[in-house]
């Protein structure tokens, strides 16, 4: 009989002993600039009714949602009908017969779902974070995955840039920590629907946002194709390809933009939050803040000032990103409520910071000590080291056996374990214990009374 083919569903992946610290260090970073920072944690659930998701990404991002099907599509007395409403789905329509919830797309909709139920409850400006997975049926490559960590933050109730500046803070922060030297891009919706506006009108803004958003994928030539698709003009997709090709410092970026918008409102109002933020933030030697107009950011919520950030040293996608949202909640029936959010992408920074070996050698290690096991009454007195070893927050192991030292040495070579401490029948009259230093050979005889005070620092 054939044995049954074992895999993981494409996109999706397990973590070993050793990934799963290098993550929790991640993880644990930032979270603890999230709480310097005055935020709260908030988790909600992996899947949202289908409504609460739809409609909000874009159309890109609306394909990208995992629907989840209804309970019970075994009924038999319902067979027919459920086939009927399966072809409506199969037609690329949704229908409450058949999916009614999906898996979570990003924090941040959720998040505004969240605040819209909550809102008579909430000490405003509200600042929470949030660490949890989410799901996107992508193409699995380097760097993208179908399941996959956000770290958000966000603030809600609140219109000040000061927001935007404590978050491009947040991520220098985070960063410096971290080890990784990034460039953070920033630019305005604003500027972007003002250069739709110069392009044929406010209708255009999604049409050059989502094209603009693969600029880094399919470059400009491909993605003028697209724009004339979309139904614009040569005369307009020159004016994008002339707003693309702006360059130089921050400074001569804004003067060649401030050009080619000329007098519109909602451009100046743009450029005045950018250069709010650029005066406000000085930029760090290894943190670099960048204005970037090419940044788009596809996601149709976003209304002010858009975040994405890059790691300097390797070939990888953007690490974070975010932005202003000034009525997301309004989707959810509360209007009016400005918010503003960044999120990290924890997969890309793990793949970073592997690349670049960026992870501290100490958190390699899970057990710091194992007692050989000698015997009966010697495991039995080293079992009972060990538990005040651990009380005092030392992790150990007592091998689950009798046998030969070779095999113990074996065990904690696999497991990299730095100590070993033996427990023979001559230490346990003596009321001593050997101590070998796994990495560099030495050993030692000492009381079994002083073993508290031991420092297992290899």
């Amino acid at each position: 009989m054939a044995k049954p083919t074992v895999s993981l569903p494409q996109g999706t992946r397990d973590f070993s002993a050793e990934v799963v610290r290098k993550r929790q260090y991640i993880f644990s970073t930032i979270r603890s600039v999230f709480e310097l920072y005055g935020f709260a944690p908030l988790e909600t659930p992996a899947m949202e009714n289908l409504e609460t998701l739809m409609g909000k990404y874009g159309e890109e991002g609306d394909k990208l949602i995992f629907k989840i099907l209804n309970n019970g599509l075994d009924n038999v007395d319902k067979l027919e009908q459920t086939k009927a409403e399966f072809e409506k789905v199969l037609a690329g329509k949704n229908t409450k017969g058949i999916t009614e919830r999906a898996l979570r797309y990003d924090l941040t909709i959720p998040f505004a779902r969240y605040v819209a139920m909550n809102y008579g409850q909430l000490t405003m400006p509200f600042k929470r974070y949030q660490i949890q997975p989410v799901w996107r049926a992508d193409r699995p490559q380097r760097g993208r995955y179908r399941e996959f960590y956000q770290c958000d933050a966000d603030v809600v109730g609140s219109k000040s840039l000061l927001n935007e500046v404590e978050l491009v803070n947040i991520y220098a922060t985070v960063f410096e920590k971290l080890g990784i030297e990034v460039e953070i891009h920033i630019n305005s919706r604003k500027i972007l629907a003002a250069l739709a506006e110069i392009c044929g009108g406010s209708d255009k803004m999604v049409d050059i946002t989502v094209a603009i958003d693969k600029l880094d994928k399919i470059g400009i030539e491909k993605v003028k194709e697209e724009l004339a698709t979309r139904g614009l003009s040569d005369a307009q997709i020159n004016t994008i390809e002339l707003y693309l090709q702006i360059d130089g410092s921050n400074t001569e970026k804004l003067s060649a933009l401030k050009n080619l918008l000329g007098d519109n409102e909602i451009g100046k109002a743009g450029i005045d939050e950018l250069e709010y933020i650029l005066n406000y933030q000085p930029a760090t030697s290894n943190q670099q803040l960048v204005t970037d107009f090419t940044l788009a950011r596809g996601l149709n919520y976003y209304t002010g000032i858009i975040f994405e950030i890059k790691a300097k040293g390797v070939q990888m996608g953007s690490i974070g990103g975010g932005g202003r949202y000034d009525d997301l909640t309004g989707l959810f029936g509360v209007p009016n409520v400005p918010g503003v959010g960044i999120s990290f992408g924890v997969d890309r920074i793990y793949d970073v910071m592997e690349e670049l070996q960026l992870f501290p050698s100490v958190i390699k290690v899970g057990t710091k000590v194992l007692f050989f096991n000698l015997g009966e009454a010697e495991s039995k007195a080293a079992f009972g080291l060990m538990q005040q070893l651990r009380a005092k927050g030392t992790s150990c192991e007592l091998f689950h056996e009798t046998t030969k030292f070779d095999k113990q040495f074996k065990y904690a070579d696999k497991k990299q374990i730095p100590y070993a401490i033996m427990l023979g029948s001559k230490e346990l009259e003596e009321g001593t214990c050997v101590v070998k230093n796994l990495i560099n050979g030495t050993q030692q005889s000492i009381a079994q009374s002083a073993l508290l005070n031991f420092s297992f620092d290899a």
